[in-house]
């Protein structure tokens, strides 16, 4: 887990790395079982998931689609710049300050 910035949420969010990411799909995954199986969707589904983001980050996430997003691996390298990640591993633009990446 590392705190970094996301673009959709706008702030400084933890992100999971590899090993978190694929318990909490993991967990989404139970959730939309759930979900098939009870033919009724509801936040209750994905309580576990919500619970393992918020044990292991101790930020109150209460979106768990907004876990699905926070994992460090979809975001690039911080910018040289003003230091936010990359939108993507490959982007060469930081559409925060500007940047254009070198390399």
């Amino acid at each position: 887990m590392k705190i970094r910035y996301c673009w959709r949420c706008r702030m400084d969010v933890p992100m999971l790395d590899s090993e978190e990411g694929k318990i909490a799909s993991k967990l989404l995954a139970e959730g939309f079982q759930e979900s098939k199986r009870l033919k009724k969707h509801v936040p209750e589904n994905f309580k576990k998931l919500l619970d393992y983001y918020n044990g292991l980050t101790g930020f109150e996430e209460t979106n768990p689609n907004a876990i699905m997003h926070h994992f460090i691996n979809l975001y690039g390298p911080d910018c040289e710049n003003c230091g936010k990640p990359y939108r993507t591993e490959t982007a060469t633009f930081c559409p925060k300050c500007g940047n254009k990446r070198k390399g």
